[in-house]
């Protein structure tokens, strides 16, 4: 996308395929960890869901009408892409309008599809597709099509801390998809929550290095401001002055060094359906889960990449 603005380039070879699913419009982190997919040479973007947040449990008003949360992601993604002068060269789909009903019942969307119609590809960059969200889409995708299991690496922005487990919003959006990607046998990086939470940023510092950087930037600060405005009758959340860019860390995983010991492998769990507890001793697999992520890596890399993209206000 932006990769002939760069001093270096990405050897072909080490070169990754990625599909983003992001719910986009739910609050105000995923277009950052879009934006910085969008301009990172070595991931070669060829898709991004729009992914529903249909269980908000509604702790502030609800902006869309059942049903419609991820075509108000779309919008939102396209708005990001747009912005950023990419208009007609990223592809875009919709994801499922709801979660699945059970573990065995997926839910067809165009953004199933295109997780499908990449992962069967004849081509030999891997295929990663990373999740800020409901895992709706990948699990469909995984029951209407299992050959891909062994074609692609899901990377998950979502689950509570290890070893217990609990309440967390990703997971909650649907606990039957988020089960059968446990038990499935794709490869599976998971960032639990108090690993996304590291990145923090103050709103004073993304006003200094993000907001004067392109259309994108000012874009992306200001929608944040105007979140928290939007629901200040809130005490605890959101905090008032600072926020988490927990979804960015999709990016990071693929940036770091492959030899770092950030994560261990963990035999896959189940999820209890009521407590969003782990349930181990399942058998499955071992999946990756991070108990760290390089916070630093992840907002320089950022920070960096919006300057060299966008060094003018207006671009």
């Amino acid at each position: 996308m932006f990769e002939n603005n760069y001093l270096f380039q990405v050897p072909e070879n080490k070169k990754v395929r990625v599909i983003v699913h992001a719910d986009a419009k739910n609050e105000a982190d995923d277009q950052f960890a879009i934006a910085h997919h969008l301009m990172t040479p070595r991931e070669i973007v060829t898709g991004i869901i729009g992914g529903h947040f249909e269980k908000n449990p509604r702790q502030y008003p609800q902006m869309y009408p059942d049903g419609e949360t991820a075509r108000a992601s779309v919008v939102e993604i396209e708005k990001v892409v747009d912005l950023m002068g990419l208009t007609g060269q990223v592809r875009i789909a919709q994801g499922a309008p709801h979660s699945m009903p059970d573990e065995k019942t997926p839910v067809p969307s165009d953004g199933a599809q295109m997780i499908i119609d990449e992962a069967l590809k004849d081509d030999p960059h891997e295929l990663y597709v990373v999740c800020q969200g409901a895992v709706t889409d990948v699990a469909s995708a995984i029951l209407m099509c299992p050959e891909i299991q062994d074609r692609m690496t899901v990377v998950w922005i979502g689950g509570g801390m290890y070893p217990m487990g609990g309440q967390e919003f990703n997971l909650l959006m649907d606990i039957n998809a988020a089960n059968v990607l446990f038990c499935s046998r794709v490869p599976l990086w998971q960032v639990p929550m108090n690993v996304y939470k590291h990145p923090a940023v103050s709103l004073a510092e993304l006003q200094v290095n993000v907001a004067p950087y392109g259309k994108i930037g000012r874009y992306l600060v200001q929608q944040m401001i105007d979140f928290n405005n939007e629901f200040t009758k809130f005490q605890r959340w959101p905090h008032g002055e600072s926020w988490g860019l927990g979804d960015q860390a999709t990016v990071t995983v693929l940036l770091e060094e492959y030899e770092r010991y950030n994560w261990d492998w963990v035999p896959a769990p189940r999820v209890d359906g009521r407590s969003m507890n782990y349930i181990h001793n399942q058998n499955n697999r071992p999946i990756r889960v991070y108990h760290t992520i390089d916070a630093r890596l992840t907002l320089a890399d950022f920070y960096a990449k919006l300057k060299i993209n966008f060094p003018n206000q207006n671009d």
